[in-house]
């Protein structure tokens, strides 16, 4: 670096995170205090004035120690929202670092993104730090339809370092980057320089590109936008190139209007999104920062999620808020694909500062990362914050009433009369919206003082307005779609479960690959600590009864005697509990489109892990598919065929719902089989298929009946499997589509089946390159592929139904696979009727089996629990239990003699009453009888037994 070949030098941070003091040449050149913004540096003196070589020092500070000393009581006791470091809401970092219900505490920093050394080699010459481009129809303003009739707008603007010489000129190319042709190359007028920025407007007029259309709807149609500033005598300054589409996208917030409710439409106000003037059907999920580090995510990690996003069928995402601002390269992923960004501002669950200070840096952060990811087609919306208007502000109006006015003004504050104007002044293209949750707005007047007036309570019964963010835990209910909430919009559900045991195993060693062992209870942050302690048991024990209580209501109950092997089936079965859950809550959301509330969304939470740990995620971390993404997949197909069944009254309605935008007809055939696959007779009394027109995103009833009036011999040994097959054309085509869609209903709950064993078989054809599955002997529910670790991807299908006698040939999508092929030789297959199987197991201290019904222990001659938790194989059957009670391991130091005399006259009763006692009963007193040992050893040895400690080998 050699200060006589630059006019001036510069310092660039696009993100240090966060806290930070940059010195340059041993002087000192800046404080950082938000990670969101980029910074830029004139350091041309002290280079100046360096004698020696030029060193760049940046000091970080601790986030969590800096936020509580600058920490004020602000609020009343019992609103904010602590998950384990506390006073986030004093920093402008990602809030997740400070700990979340879903993910860790590590509260890192340092520098997240690029950073460079600009030299400048002479005056009026200009760095381009970020661009601004937006494209929006002629007269378009964010909160109203843009009339699709009139031509586009562009509005380029680059800010910059340097300086510009007077009355500079730019000029804009479109070249489509598929065919390389353009579409259009043209000077811009308007230009004009305030500050660091230059801008320039312009017309399209006689321009007509090919549109941009989301996953589903239409072709992703790109441009590439050329942006050129140039001086005197066509000297070029700045020339940025950028990657673009030419759509409009509309949140539609507005009133029920009179033709909308001639349709049938209960009164209220809109809220669902439109591309290019058409409503459209948002389908997906909910993406939350997918590692802890974000340096570590790379652009083939983001492009095989973003493969699973559309393999998933999603065509939106709502990015949730209180992560980071996604760089350029994930909306470039999302662009291409069709995925759209529902966007957030980086606020989250917690009343935020208001001082001038704290509003003028978020200022800066707002404008920044507005405009540098506008130009992009994926984006759908920006929204405030996350829950600070459905959970933050009736927080404060429960616990302190009489503040409610003063915090919901600085709600406005911050969220309306801040960040609205400053979103407004650079897009025109993108709605905004005060809070991820809302009922919608009543006015907009952009010269008030506050320019939204929210709708809050103003709400009338029988009116629909906003949209919705559902959580019951009450596992009972969790198949009542009358507990469903009912709106316009659904933004966030879900329930959470189990990683599967080989995403544990990149995280856990395997003795402690138990339900319940103090790592995998403390990996579960569903209930959060609340603090930086490290003992969370009890409310983590909620999270985890949570889990075991709905599998335990609905599913077979895992039941193997080797725990490894038992714990990998509880995995399993939390994962199905929370894909049909999913299940029943999308399928009532998509029928909502053709019912009162026109429903038009269903964004579930959440679409993948930021570690191993228990979460509501579809994605593990890693990018293995939960049963959740396959189900999910499947729900989210163009036309489904779905059952309802009040299980109260025995009511039984099948509808038949569409996002297509013209109507589809088709049959449905409906087939009742025994669990052996035997036809049952008559059909039960219902008709074998059923006729169906069902009309533009739209559902429609195709039978009904209750399940008393069917002929079943035995309810337990039936199914009725839907199959759908129907003919229309996806938006934006002209070709006639065949669509197929299968489904399945059973008039018993999983676990009251009298399952039976479906002699599953499975082969793979090396030619091919797929697997075929065929059930032999029995109806094969919830059939499920399988594939070893060191290997990410996913099947074509899985967790599906399969008959008797029908194979099934499935493919799998590689991703990454680091086992050379060999994967395939690891390739299993299952089915409900494998979560009631009893396995072998062998272990240290002896071999335990099943044989002919009991429980028989072969005593070797290695002391029987030496070094053994002895209360491993009681977690192996009540998962749950031993953290509830409060179960800890003891620890021998050596003492086994005593130990041995208890086992082994355990062994002996236990042989003489497990026949009379029963499998079960046994395995259950002898779980309290461990636990009574456990006890009293540790009462006699005066060993630790408490809950509240970390152990190295936990049980």
């Amino acid at each position: 670096m050699r200060l006589k070949d630059a006019e001036s030098t510069w310092l660039v941070f696009d993100g240090l995170d966060t806290f930070a003091t940059v010195e340059f040449c041993g002087k000192y050149v800046a404080s950082t205090n938000n990670q969101y913004r980029q910074y830029s540096f004139d350091v041309s003196q002290i280079l100046e004035g360096c004698n020696e070589d030029p060193i760049l020092k940046i000091d970080f500070g601790s986030a969590p120690n800096i936020v509580n000393a600058i920490a004020e009581d602000l609020w009343p006791d019992g609103i904010q929202q602590t998950y384990e470091y506390p006073n986030r809401w004093f920093m402008r970092k990602e809030q997740s670092d400070f700990g979340w219900d879903w993910g860790p505490a590590f509260a890192p920093a340092g520098p997240w993104k690029p950073a460079y050394i600009v030299q400048l080699p002479k005056a009026q010459n200009i760095h381009v730090l970020n661009t601004d481009l937006d494209i929006y129809r002629k007269g378009q303003i964010n909160h109203l339809p843009p009339d699709q009739s009139q031509p586009w707008v562009v509005n380029a603007s680059i800010d910059f370092v340097g300086s510009l010489p007077p009355n500079p000129s730019m000029s804009i190319e479109f070249k489509d980057t598929k065919s390389g042709e353009i579409l259009t190359s043209k000077r811009i007028g308007n230009v004009t320089v305030s500050g660091n920025s230059v801008t320039g407007v312009t017309v399209l007029g006689g321009v007509t590109p090919k549109l941009w259309w989301p996953l589903g709807l239409g072709d992703q149609n790109l441009y590439n936008i050329t942006v050129t500033v140039t001086g005197h005598q066509n000297q070029t300054l700045a020339h940025v190139t950028k990657r673009t589409g030419f759509r409009t996208i509309f949140l539609n917030q507005r009133n029920i209007t009179d033709a909308q409710l001639a349709q049938g439409i209960a009164p209220g106000a809109n809220w669902h999104f439109e591309v290019n003037g058409h409503e459209f059907y948002a389908k997906g999920s909910n993406i939350i920062p997918p590692d802890a580090f974000w340096p570590r995510v790379t652009e083939a990690r983001m492009a095989r999620l973003f493969d699973a996003v559309v393999a998933g069928n999603q065509n939106m995402l709502r990015v949730w808020s209180s992560g980071i601002y996604l760089h350029d390269f994930i909306y470039d992923l999302a662009d291409e694909r069709g995925i759209l960004l529902w966007s957030e501002f980086e606020f989250s669950d917690a009343l935020y500062p208001v001082d001038d200070a704290f509003l003028d840096n978020i200022a800066a952060e707002v404008v920044y990362n507005v405009r540098r990811v506008n130009h992009h087609p994926s984006l759908a919306l920006w929204a405030g914050g996350n829950e600070i208007e459905s959970l933050m502000l009736p927080t404060v109006e429960r616990k302190a009433p009489e503040e409610y006015a003063k915090y919901v003004g600085e709600y406005e504050k911050l969220y309306i009369s801040l960040i609205l104007p400053l979103v407004y002044q650079n897009t025109r293209s993108i709605t905004y919206s005060p809070s991820s949750t809302t009922e919608g707005y009543l006015d907009v007047d952009l010269s008030a003082p506050v320019p939204m007036v929210e709708r809050y309570h103003n709400t009338t019964p029988g009116s629909y307005y906003g949209d919705t963010d559902f959580y019951n835990y009450d596992s009972s209910v969790s198949f009542n779609s009358h507990v469903y909430p009912v709106g316009r919009f659904a933004n966030e559900f879900g329930y959470h479960s189990m990683p599967s045991l080989q995403t544990w195993q990149q995280a856990v060693d395997s003795e402690d690959l138990h339900f319940n062992s103090t790592t995998v209870m403390l990996r579960n942050h569903h209930y959060p600590a609340g603090g930086t302690f490290t003992d969370n048991f009890h409310n983590t024990s909620l999270g985890m009864g949570e889990m075991t209580i709905a599998v335990q209501r609905y599913y077979p109950i895992p039941n193997k005697l080797d725990s490894v092997a038992n714990f990998s089936a509880w995995c399993h079965a939390t994962q199905l509990f929370q894909a049909d859950m999913y299940k029943s809550e999308i399928q009532f959301y998509r029928r909502g489109s053709g019912m009162p509330e026109r429903q038009l969304g269903s964004l579930y939470w959440q679409l993948e892990d930021i570690w191993q740990a228990p979460s509501w995620a579809g994605i593990e971390y890693g990018g293995r598919w939960k049963v959740l993404h396959y189900v999910s997949r499947d729900i989210y197909q163009p036309i489904i065929v779905s059952p309802f069944w009040n299980y109260t009254t025995g009511d039984l309605d099948l509808y038949v719902t569409s996002d297509l935008w013209e109507s589809a007809k088709g049959k449905v055939n409906l087939t009742w089989l025994d669990l052996s696959g035997t036809p049952l007779p008559h059909n039960a009394g219902t008709p074998g298929s059923v006729p169906f027109n069902v009309g533009a995103l739209n559902t429609t009833k195709i039978y009904s009946t209750n399940i008393k009036n069917l002929t079943l011999p035995n309810p337990k040994d039936a199914i009725l499997v839907l199959s759908l097959s129907g003919e229309g054309h996806l938006p934006n085509s002209d070709k006639k589509t065949t669509f197929t869609h299968q489904n399945h209903f059973t008039p018993v709950f999983p676990k009251d089946l009298a399952l039976v064993d479906p002699g599953l078989e499975l082969s793979y054809n090396t030619k091919s390159k797929t697997f075929t599955v065929e059930a032999k002997s029995g109806v094969s529910l919830y059939t499920w592929l399988d594939y070893p670790a060191d290997v990410v991807g996913y099947f074509d299908e899985n967790a599906f139904v399969l008959l008797p006698g029908q194979k099934k040939e499935i493919g799998f999508t590689v991703q990454e696979d680091n086992t050379d092929g060999k994967w395939v030789q690891g390739v299993t297959v299952q089915s409900l009727w494998n979560q009631t199987l009893e396995k072998h197991i062998s272990n240290v201290f002896g071999i335990l089996d099943w044989h002919h019904g009991e429980l028989c222990f072969l005593y070797n001659s290695g002391s029987l629990f030496q070094g053994i938790d002895i209360v491993r194989l009681v977690t192996a059957y009540s998962p749950v239990l031993p953290s509830q009670a409060g179960y800890s391991k003891i620890k021998l130091n050596g003492l086994t003699g005593g130990l041995n005399t208890i086992g082994i006259i355990g062994i002996i009763i236990s042989a003489q009453i497990v026949d009379r006692l029963g499998r079960r009963r046994c395995l259950m007193l002898g779980s309290a009888m461990l636990f009574a040992v456990e006890i009293i050893v540790g009462s006699l040895l005066s060993i630790d037994v408490s809950s509240k400690r970390s152990l190295a080998n936990p049980f």
